[in-house]
């Protein structure tokens, strides 16, 4: 077969070197601007963005494959300037050659002729006259439109518009079949496109955003908007609540946006929305540098939901890397990473004891549920009308009984003050988690505070408390407290592991657990940590040791070093299924109270859950 291969190489004709056509050459640049419909329509809103646009209007049939229409009110284009857009590499965004210091969406002057090669486009645009508003296209006033069908124009005059241009994409790919077929379903090419107006809405709440798909509006947007309340519409609603701001500047850098608390995340990653100098992006960088500052307060397989805005000087960020300029690349990488990650902790701080307060939906069914147990039924009288009854469960007797039972308790209940003495309600202590007033379960501590009914689960309380205690010990100058062994403990490994654990030997002992090496597969266990007493120190090495080689050398570098802390704290923490006194368990309560991120647990879950007044009463139809 190689041979054949190579002869069938040999034998084709040497061509001499060509000019493309500009038809062929505009299909080539359409396969790196023009990827999908939503690539196509990112192109057109950013066109409409850079115009000026207050208020912008999208309609999509069948996802964008066979129309994609946006409609702006910005400063428009006159007859001349129309012709020249569909033009390669001809643009309004680049005043001169220092594309270093670009601040439009788009730049490259591609979109619009690489779209017309591969689709029939129709620009209508009218210019602003001078006077009637900022102009950026002079004093004509008459509306005019040029249509090109896949690289042909067909059409050229004028046209009825107010101020503003309506670009219509039909068609999309439909003179390039071997492109076409290689297009998704309606319903994910709408997905896509649904997304980048999102992305795109959301980097600018001062303009107003309206997106019809097959005559159904999906989203509708005023100009104006604040970023938390843009953000709670575009991403989630119940983000207003269970969020924090985040705001930090260092120097000619800064970082804002929105935050979701780590107790509401996702399983996936797609409510993360990071711009960069107001330019939506999707980077490795970024989007790493957000799961660090997660790391030691989400699971694995969840994901924070967030909106943040980075803005850079210009010259400090090349966004000319990627034709959908999707990716950036920054001139000091670890600067940046460093303030996501840090602005990140010092927002979540601001809410470290909060805990994202949307119970379950099918929990709150089950608590409206009414708990009957199946009765057996008994046989019924031959009255017609209990004959019929649907309630008859039980015996004529047993209901006696309950009935006898009853009318004893109500008596005792509903007698004067007089006949019974009870002792006057002690008043709830003011104490945020309130205080405790039992246990469920074994796991589960319930107390009361003034406010409500507060939940918590003991085991992931705990391990957050032993965390934050391991921390702030690493944290401070020498070592942590220990706990020495009477006997050292030896452990057992592979000696790849055995390696690990011995190349990170001295930064494991600044959180008192002190190990050496004894022998090829072997680890000697002198001290653990002192919170961590009484623990399984067998399998605490053995996850610290799988914790080093999930994450690689660099694990206790920076923030991953978290995640090994959080290995040790999850083997020092209360149990669920323990028995508690109810000085132990407000003694947890109040620790909770003063411990940061006390509200998720070390893999994102909440500790304590709260149920408010009005929603007990909700239960019972008191409201």
């Amino acid at each position: 077969m190689l041979v054949a291969s190579v002869h069938r190489i040999m034998s084709q004709p040497v061509r001499t070197i060509r000019r493309l056509p500009e038809t062929l050459v505009n299909r080539i640049a359409a396969g790196e601007v023009v990827e999908r419909p939503a690539s196509a329509l990112k192109e057109l809103v950013e066109n409409a963005i850079d115009a000026g646009a207050s208020q912008i209007s999208v309609r999509l049939a069948e996802g964008g494959l066979s129309l994609i229409e946006v409609t702006d009110d910005g400063c428009g284009m006159r007859a001349d300037e129309i012709a020249l857009a569909l033009e390669r590499h001809a643009t309004s965004k680049l005043p001169d050659e220092a594309i270093e210091h670009v601040a439009t969406l788009g730049f490259r002057g591609e979109a619009l002729p690489s779209i017309a090669s591969v689709a029939r486009v129709t620009i209508e645009s009218r210019a602003r006259m001078a006077g009637m508003g900022e102009s950026c296209a002079g004093p004509q006033s008459e509306a005019w439109a040029r249509v090109v069908d896949h690289g042909t124009l067909v059409a050229d005059g004028p046209a009825a518009l107010p101020p503003g241009t309506r670009v219509r994409v039909e068609d999309l790919f439909g003179k390039v079949p071997a492109r076409r077929k290689f297009l998704r379903s309606a319903r994910a090419e709408w997905a896509a496109s649904l997304d980048v107006v999102r992305r795109l809405a959301l980097a600018r709440p001062d303009v107003g955003f309206t997106l019809e798909h097959d005559g159904r509006r999906a989203l509708q947007v005023q100009p104006g908007d604040t970023l938390a309340a843009r953000t709670a519409q575009i991403v989630a609603r119940e983000l207003h609540d269970n969020a924090v701001i985040v705001d930090l500047a260092r120097g000619d850098f800064r970082l804002t946006g929105v935050a979701g608390l780590p107790t509401y995340n996702r399983g996936v990653a797609d409510h993360q929305y990071l711009f960069v100098n107001g330019r939506p992006v999707k980077d490795k960088l970024l989007i790493g540098a957000v799961r660090g500052a997660y790391a030691d307060m989400l699971a694995r397989d969840r994901h924070a939901v967030l909106a943040l805005f980075l803005d850079v000087p210009a010259e400090e960020v090349d966004v000319n890397v990627h034709p959908a300029k999707t990716e950036v690349r920054f001139r000091d990488p670890a600067l940046v990473r460093g303030m996501i990650v840090s602005g990140l902790r010092q927002a979540l701080m601001t809410g470290d004891r909060r805990s994202a307060q949307t119970p379950d939906a099918g929990a709150m069914r089950a608590w409206q549920a009414e708990p009957l147990a199946p009765m057996p039924l008994g046989p019924a009288p031959e009255s017609s009308h209990l004959q019929s009854s649907l309630f008859w469960q039980q015996p004529a007797a047993r209901v006696s009984e309950a009935g006898q039972a009853w009318r004893g308790y109500e008596a005792a209940v509903m007698a004067p003050p007089a006949a019974r003495a009870e002792p006057a309600a002690a008043p709830v202590p003011s104490h945020p988690l309130g205080v405790a007033r039992g246990q469920v379960a074994a796991t589960y501590i319930v107390a009361e505070a003034q406010d409500g009914l507060v939940l918590v689960d003991q085991h992931a309380a705990h391990e957050r408390l032993v965390l934050e205690r391991l921390r702030s010990a690493g944290a401070g100058e020498g070592t942590a407290p220990s706990q020495a062994l009477l006997l050292p403990e030896v452990v057992e490994l592979d000696e790849p592991a055995c390696d690990r654990l011995e190349d990170a030997a001295a930064e494991l002992a600044a959180y008192g657990l002190a190990l050496e090496r004894f022998g090829p597969a072997a680890m000697l266990v002198r001290a653990v940590p002192a919170v961590l007493g009484g623990g399984d120190v067998q399998a605490l090495v053995r996850d610290v040791a799988d914790d080093l080689a999930r994450h690689g050398a660099a694990l206790l570098l920076g923030e991953k070093r978290d995640l090994v802390l959080a290995t040790m704290a999850c083997h020092g923490s209360v149990r669920a299924g323990r028995i508690l006194s109810v000085a132990e368990m407000n003694a947890l309560l109040r620790e909770m109270e003063v411990t940061p991120r006390s509200g998720q647990c070390n893999h994102g879950r909440p500790t304590w859950i709260k149920l408010a007044h009005g929603d007990i009463e909700k239960l019972f139809g008191r409201k």
